[in-house]
């Protein structure tokens, strides 16, 4: 049996794979609220089906986005070089009683649920995945051992994702419910998400520096 690593694991995706940038996941907050809504709102009517489990209108993503708990919930983000916000996860916290069947799976007062996007310009590149593993590894280090997704079972980006995680899947009438249970924190999982959480708001500072400056020098040509 493979010993549980979350650190080994979060360094060798830190190394990146083929040459590739590694995918660094931030906490967003509420500064970021603005760039979530412009990350949503260009999403297609296909994708917007598959995040939302709808095709749901611009009026309705506004009011989805305007009703994130940033202080209760955690949304995670994924900036590219150009300073976009091309993924976006939210992890969002209920009581077990609040959920059907988590009764069953869990003794812990709270549960977890994930949703995901990703931009598709960023697709292909383990964005998803690693937005999901840095929620999976947030249940973990505050003591949440239960984690769900819901999607339409024609989701392949998330049926992908849950499979690859060893998620339990249940499908019914076209949706899938799916739910994994979390090992209790370690000291290694505390630190690789410390570690990355660092490193991603660096990242983001950096990112962020550099558009202001390419906007201040454009303006002056």
């Amino acid at each position: 049996m493979t010993q549980d690593n979350p650190l080994r694991r979060w360094l060798h995706n830190l190394a990146g794979k083929n040459g590739r940038q590694p995918v660094l996941v931030k906490v967003l907050g509420e500064r970021d609220r603005r760039r979530v809504l412009r990350h949503f709102m260009a999403l297609d009517t296909s994708d917007r089906l598959l995040r939302f489990g709808s095709m749901l209108p611009d009026a309705q993503v506004e009011a989805y986005v305007a009703k994130l708990d940033f202080a209760n919930d955690i949304v995670f983000g994924v900036i590219d070089r150009p300073f976009h916000l091309v993924g976006v996860g939210h992890l969002a916290f209920s009581a077990r009683d609040a959920h059907p069947g988590s009764v069953r799976d869990t003794d812990k007062e709270k549960v977890a649920e994930f949703g995901v996007s990703v931009s598709k310009s960023a697709r292909g590149q383990g964005v998803g995945t690693r937005l999901f593993e840095r929620a999976a590894i947030h249940c973990r280090n505050v003591d949440v051992d239960t984690l769900y997704m819901q999607c339409l079972a024609s989701n392949r980006t998330m049926m992908h994702i849950a499979r690859k995680a060893g998620m339990e899947i249940k499908r019914e009438y076209g949706e899938a419910d799916a739910h994994l249970h979390l090992p209790p924190p370690s000291p290694s999982s505390v630190l690789a998400e410390a570690l990355e959480e660092q490193i991603a708001k660096i990242d983001y500072t950096v990112k962020a520096n550099a558009r202001a400056a390419f906007k201040l020098f454009s303006t002056k040509k």
